[in-house]
């Protein structure tokens, strides 16, 4: 098949080296886009096999991989996202992260289905890519502005106000270890430090604009596919809540099951949680629901505060559920438009609002129990509950400036190391990388899945616990039976049953982030669209008579691929921790007061998982494994 008729994907990846500023086209056949659909698995392609063993994250030769895939730019909802890999600079491990919006369906009407970055540029640039050319540009006078500027900057410039941006914000440039990528000035390709990856390669932003549409083989079973969904929407409670109050709707629902994270993680409930709720945002601060390209479920907020003490501008948007918590309840504030103000400088500046929120959060029960002082933190009383202290936290870490700026820039495990063995208590990192706000001791299995996830604890590379127990939904259990998942157990378990459930829908996921599918439209139980769907799709787009055995090996591939490349910089169930503070009993109120995960038990999980994915005792992929799923050339980067 010719790139000129290929459906679903432009045939075509742009590999740019900074270092001396040449730009080059590769057209792959369609056998490797069908190999690897795009996304993380084609990004860990390149990334594995170009990166070399031991590279500096911040160094000219960490490879930094930019994917879309087969299905990105089709008129449907839930399919614009663009993944980023290369190896974090804030763990060491492989880095890897996902967004959404409109700039990843507009890489692809501009002509190109993904960019491999390469080297240093002398020089701050920016890359160019309009209606499939490719060019590099002066970036100086972009430097040193926060992303509304430079977005605004980059569109005039090119000329056309439907251009997208990504861009490394000014964190990036200050060289702070979990700086983001961000487009729209509000989407971010957030956790594992891939920003400052692209800020270290002297490139500040990328500008694409195109108006050559993704070829569809099917039209007629994509606009079907197409009106399924949205019937579905208004009789699908998790979606439709979604619709009304983003990601923020199930922040009451954790508080109430002992999920949602208190005071870094010392208690399961905050007493405070309503007037952060998604209810309470939808009625004061929220100014209209946003979108990604093509889709229909709106679920992105935009908030404006006019009056008070925190004014929020909306070209920031709005805090997502994890946002609310890691500046909220891990920070014990109540206070909405601090947390709304927190966002913006996030998105201002380019930080992961997780590792921002959670670093602060550390930091504060640190100070309280006396293991730093007035003159680590440069005279911040830096007590939860202060909206006033986290805010002025968060912008010296953000500029990586004062004695506490520049420790909180490192991340919190970096904190730690500057602070002491005491301050390694307070952590709630896996492989350096933050924990999200869904907590194990309450969702069991995903902290086998924090554990054993390449690149670090991550709420969305597994389905939660919720969704396979007890008594379910028709939808979900007719859903999960196609991953062969039949048997719920109960509420609260972690059998052999509930294992396998972790382990397959972190396959699935990993499927999901690979096809850079949204997580909130297409998934294995609760969303819009289910695997079945997700079959049809590719079929539509592309063409090929895929099954749902084959996609999900693509998942497969992926999973080992980026355990590979941690494997080869010497990762192995070594790294598979949980924080020490999993294990000590919860405080507080609720259902998970007095729970702490058994280390007896944890160990006998991670056993029971490498044996369903097919790995060493010691969590390596075997070369049998790679062979057995088409990716045998991945074997020679495993250590002898």
């Amino acid at each position: 098949m010719t790139t000129e008729s290929a459906y679903g994907y432009m045939g075509k990846i742009l590999h740019v080296d900074l270092t001396n500023g040449r730009l080059e086209i590769e057209t792959p056949d369609e056998n490797f886009y069908r190999t690897y659909l795009g996304g993380s698995a084609m990004g860990m392609y390149y990334v594995l096999r170009d990166t070399p063993r031991g590279a500096n994250p911040t160094g000219p030769e960490n490879v930094l991989a930019l994917m879309t895939s087969v299905t990105t730019g089709a008129p449907i909802s839930g399919q614009s996202r663009i993944n980023a890999n290369a190896r974090s600079p804030l763990t060491g491990a492989i880095g890897d992260s996902q967004a959404g919006g409109f700039f990843p369906a507009e890489l692809k009407f501009a002509g190109f289905d993904g960019i491999v970055l390469r080297g240093r540029s002398p020089k701050p640039v920016y890359l160019k890519i309009l209606h499939g050319k490719a060019s590099l540009h002066d970036a100086s006078h972009l430097m040193g502005k926060i992303t509304g500027e430079v977005d605004t900057i980059l569109k005039q410039e090119v000329g056309d106000e439907k251009a997208e941006v990504l861009q490394c914000g000014i964190a990036a440039e200050k060289g702070v270890r979990f700086a983001s990528l961000v487009n729209m000035a509000n989407r971010n390709n957030g956790r594992t430090g891939m920003g400052l990856v692209m800020a270290s390669k002297n490139l500040k932003a990328i500008v694409v604009r195109g108006k050559q549409r993704v070829r569809v083989f099917d039209t007629k079973a994509l606009a079907a596919l197409n009106k399924v969904g949205p019937k579905l929407l208004p009789d699908n409670p998790d979606v439709d809540g979604l619709q009304k109050f983003g990601t923020a709707s199930v922040l009451i629902f954790q508080n109430t099951i002992g999920s949602l994270p208190t005071r870094n993680y010392n208690e399961g409930q905050f007493e405070n949680a309503e007037p952060i709720s998604g209810e309470v945002m939808a009625e004061t601060i929220l100014k209209e629901n946003d979108t990604c390209y093509a889709c229909v479920v709106r679920c992105k907020r935009v908030v404006e505060v006019k009056d008070g003490a925190y004014p929020v501008d909306p070209l920031y948007g709005g805090p997502e559920y994890e946002t609310l918590s890691t500046f909220g309840s891990y920070c014990a504030v109540s206070d909405l438009p601090a947390i709304a103000l927190a966002n913006q400088i996030c998105n201002e500046y380019g930080v992961d609002t997780i590792a921002a929120g959670a670093t602060i959060a550390f930091a504060m029960e640190c100070f309280e129990k006396g293991i730093i002082g007035l003159e680590q933190t440069g005279g911040l009383a830096l007590k939860f509950g202060d909206a006033d202290a986290m805010l002025q936290a968060l912008r010296q870490m953000v500029t990586n400036s004062g004695p506490l700026g520049q420790v909180l820039a490192l991340g919190s495990q970096g904190a730690a190391k500057v602070w002491g063995p005491a301050a390694e208590d307070c952590l709630v990192t896996v492989k350096g990388s933050e924990a999200p706000a869904h907590m194990p001791q309450a969702k069991k299995s995903l902290g086998l899945i924090y554990a054993v996830n390449p690149f670090g604890a991550d709420h969305q590379s597994s389905e939660h616990d919720p969704m396979y127990e007890g008594e379910i939904s028709p939808l979900y259990a007719e859903r999960l039976a196609l991953l062969g998942l039949t048997n719920p157990p109960a509420p609260g378990s972690l059998d052999a049953e509930k294992i396998r459930f972790a382990s397959k829908t972190h396959i699935f996921y990993s499927l999901l982030d690979t096809l850079e599918l949204c997580q909130f439209v297409w998934g294995p139980a609760w969303t819009l669209y289910g695997p079945a769907e997700i079959v049809e799709l590719v079929r539509a787009v592309t063409g090929w008579d895929v099954t749902l055995d084959e996609l999900v090996q693509a998942g497969e591939r992926r999973l080992n691929l980026l355990r590979v490349f941690n494997a080869r910089e010497g990762l192995d169930r070594k790294q598979d921790r949980l924080p020490k503070k999993f294990f000590k009993a919860l405080q507080g109120t609720g259902p998970t007061a007095g729970y702490a995960i058994d280390p007896a038990q944890f160990e006998q999980v991670l056993d029971t998982y490498y044996q369903n994915v097919g790995w060493t005792s010691a969590g390596l992929p075997t070369r049998e494994k790679l062979a057995s799923i088409g990716i045998e050339w991945a074997a020679d980067y495993l250590p002898a």
